[in-house]
């Protein structure tokens, strides 16, 4: 057979191959991204609405212009309140940026030691989280300890905790995913842990330390570490597919405005966040971009070097046995797209 034919036979296979694999794809996903491009991030809110999510925020800071705001679909669908750009959203797993900054000032200040293991910290966790004394501050930084993530026990969200205490019990006297230092697996154990060394440094509440150390330096008032300290109106629904309740009434940590998470990823990525010898310590522990996830509540913020640009886009429905994360890194992709192709 020629080289010519056999080429022929294996394009045609791929193509085939190709086509089978949309059969695995949900099809939602496939008309979102293949949609022609809108003119305007507004307009691509709107359609983020139409392939079916509640409620959508983004924040556009460019350099060089004013600050963007955006919303689409409902704040609260049940009240038919519009969704706003100023609302308070459950920013999740972003609040590790802040952890991750406190430890390095903390580090820099030489209150703790990135080298200090979990067991001098709390010796009574020595035989219920395996390699407590060899597990270092900075291997927890940056998930590298082998501790369990204790939101994968399925018992976490059948009985969800009401306290840190509780919670971390989902992770005790497990055996560890790995050998501390020899691989890497997200583990908001990690995290869980790091906030209650905080506040033994410290001596106090830690989300007081972020607010003198980070949020009041940078002028962020509409951050906040509980449900308790906002009005509840303020706070943008969240909903999870199939299920009527709204989740904003569950206590699930940090809250802030689009706004703010935005100005503070953009201290953090140009260093003002940061006092004289800590950027080099944070640069070394951990990342200058995330995600987050809760039952009701997607996050992402990021900083795009090629357009100077951070981009901060929350929506309020979740299904975590569905695509509603792909549509919405999608919705992400496609946003950061105009801002690329108007810059």
């Amino acid at each position: 057979m020629k080289k010519k034919q056999i080429k022929r036979i294996l394009r045609i296979v791929f193509i085939i191959a190709s086509i089978g694999s949309l059969y695995f794809v949900p099809w939602i996903l496939v008309k979102a991204w293949i949609l022609p491009l809108p003119e305007t991030v507004q307009e691509q809110l709107e359609e983020g609405i139409d392939h079916g999510f509640d409620g959508m925020i983004v924040y556009v800071d460019q350099a060089g212009k004013p600050p963007e705001f955006y919303a689409a679909g409902w704040h609260d669908r049940k009240k038919k309140i519009p969704a706003y750009p100023q609302a308070l959203f459950k920013i999740a797993s972003i609040s590790k940026l802040y952890d991750a900054v406190a430890i390095t000032k903390l580090a820099k200040s030489k209150r703790l030691s990135l080298d200090e293991t979990l067991a001098d910290y709390f010796p009574e966790l020595v035989g219920r989280i395996e390699n407590a004394d060899k597990i270092t501050l900075r291997m927890m930084v940056q998930h590298r300890s082998g501790i369990p993530n204790l939101t994968d026990n399925p018992d976490f969200w059948e009985d969800p905790p009401e306290s840190r205490k509780e919670a971390l019990e989902y992770a005790l006297d497990l055996p560890a995913d790995f050998e501390p230092g020899e691989d890497y697996g997200y583990s908001n154990t990690n995290y869980l842990l790091l906030s209650r060394i905080i506040e033994k440094v410290v001596g106090y509440n830690g989300f007081q330390y972020y607010k003198e150390e980070i949020l009041t330096p940078l002028g962020l008032n509409n951050t906040f570490g509980s449900l308790r300290e906002v009005n509840i109106d303020d706070v943008m629904s969240g909903y999870y597919v199939g299920i009527e309740k709204d989740f904003k009434y569950e206590e699930q940590g940090m809250l802030a405005t689009a706004e703010d998470v935005g100005i503070f990823l953009r201290a953090l990525n140009d260093g003002s966040v940061f006092k004289e010898g800590e950027q080099e310590i944070y640069s070394s522990i951990y990342v200058y971009e995330h995600t987050g996830l809760l039952v009701g509540y997607q996050s992402i913020a990021k900083y795009h070097k090629d357009i100077d640009a951070v981009v901060i886009q929350f929506n309020n429905t979740t299904n975590f046995d569905g695509y509603d994360w792909n549509l919405a890194e999608i919705v992400y992709h496609r946003i950061v797209k105009i801002l690329k192709s108007k810059k």
